[in-house]
């Protein structure tokens, strides 16, 4: 796979802490689903 700028990448913004985060190849097969832009935020999410 070609590699691509950061910049071209899908975002998405965190629904814990509000950030954008970019896509990740571990994402790949999940990327609807990805809500939070790190565990830390996951952990913290409210129920």
């Amino acid at each position: 796979m070609k590699m691509r700028k950061k910049s071209d990448l899908p975002t998405k913004v965190c629904v814990t802490c509000g950030r954008p985060f970019a896509w990740r190849k571990k994402w790949e097969k999940v990327w609807d689903e990805v809500k939070y832009c790190s565990d830390a935020c996951r952990n913290k999410r409210t129920h």
